[in-house]
């Protein structure tokens, strides 16, 4: 297990804050791998939907994402949505959905101001997965996030990082965004004696 890390992820317009703290896997094999905890922040409470009701005194919420697509990795997933698992750790995708990424209901909805998160395996014990080929990503691609009723988000890579599993920038990538943020994590490099991969790979990138 990584070192805990209970960083505040407040934000200005938030009228509560989660009281719970949370455990992030980026599963990239069929067993979990060593986890970040985060303290995310209330906006992750509720999950957007696009035929949630609307009144003139309520602010309109956004439409879920629906798909990721990296055109110059031929990179194209649809998204399924990340909660919680009954013992606080993240969800992943399942092994058997390997070629399907998933985004963390715990961050922003991309293309809203905060941190997005989309999480994808590389490998799975079936094979290679929707985000095999992410190392390749060079600074300046095109990730586009399409959502629930169509619209299109195009987000561009302003740098990539990886890092050891007990060393991850929870506050980098989880922490306050002023920006319309969007983070793609995986797992990378070699494995441990118990067959996890010792890196996450990070992807950051913001709103065109």
């Amino acid at each position: 297990m990584s070192p805990v890390h209970r960083p505040a992820l407040s934000r200005p317009r938030l009228a509560v804050a989660l009281l719970a703290t949370v455990t992030l896997l980026t599963g990239c094999s069929s067993t979990p791998d060593p986890a970040v905890r985060v303290a995310p922040s209330a906006s992750a409470a509720v999950t957007a939907t696009p035929d949630a009701p609307h009144t003139p005194d309520a602010p309109d919420i956004p439409a879920s994402p629906a798909e990721v697509a990296v055109a110059s990795l031929g990179i194209s997933s649809p998204l399924m949505e990340l909660g919680l698992n009954p013992d606080g750790t993240v969800e992943v995708p399942p092994a058997e959905k390997g070629m399907t990424a998933g985004w963390y209901t715990g961050g922003a909805v991309p293309g809203e101001v905060g941190a997005a998160v989309i999480i994808g395996h590389n490998d799975t014990r079936f094979g290679r997965a929707v985000f095999h080929d992410l190392k390749k990503i060079t600074k300046g691609a095109d990730i586009t996030v399409t959502d629930a009723s169509g619209d299109a988000a195009h987000f561009t890579v302003t740098g990539t990082e990886s890092v050891g599993k007990n060393a991850f920038p929870t506050e980098k990538v989880y922490g306050p965004a002023q920006d319309r943020a969007l983070r793609l994590i995986t797992c990378d490099g070699g494995f441990d004696a118990q067959g996890h991969p010792v890196n996450n790979l990070i992807v950051y990138a913001t709103l065109t």
